[in-house]
């Protein structure tokens, strides 16, 4: 069984998963553009019980264009975010791509919220879209 480990800059919170992830999306609303700083979230989404959190975190509640909430958990140190809760999907963990810090993650297979899009994104080949 596949085993990733999802970090913060400074290592002090992690998230270990076991499995491969239900879902890969990229997300190009507001929100995702304002918590991560670039044009777009992508996380991958787990079962809750394929997770194991350690470390310390300060959480965040965003609600979103949809009027789901998700509580965002990042480090208090370093300010990463490493893993999030969506309200709406209470067995599942979201963690953002980037936390793994590996280049052979697996592509997204699903864009939302393309209406935010900026204009020069090009989501991969094949992805499930959506406005």
């Amino acid at each position: 069984m596949t085993k990733r480990v999802a970090a913060c800059s400074c290592g002090q919170l992690k998230a270990e998963v076991s499995g491969e992830p239900v879902r890969i999306s990229i997300c190009h609303c507001l929100n995702c553009q304002r918590r991560t700083g670039g044009p777009f979230g992508e996380q991958a989404r787990f079962p809750r019980e394929n997770v194991k959190v350690s470390g310390t975190s300060t959480v965040y509640r965003i609600v979103g264009d949809s009027g789901n909430g998700a509580n965002f958990h990042f480090c208090p140190t370093c300010g990463a975010t490493v893993y999030y809760e969506p309200e709406a999907l209470p067995d599942f963990v979201g963690i953002p791509v980037g936390a793994f810090a590996d280049p052979s993650f697996p592509a997204p297979g699903v864009s939302v919220y393309e209406e935010r899009m900026h204009s020069w994104v090009a989501p991969p080949p094949g992805a499930e879209r959506h406005p």
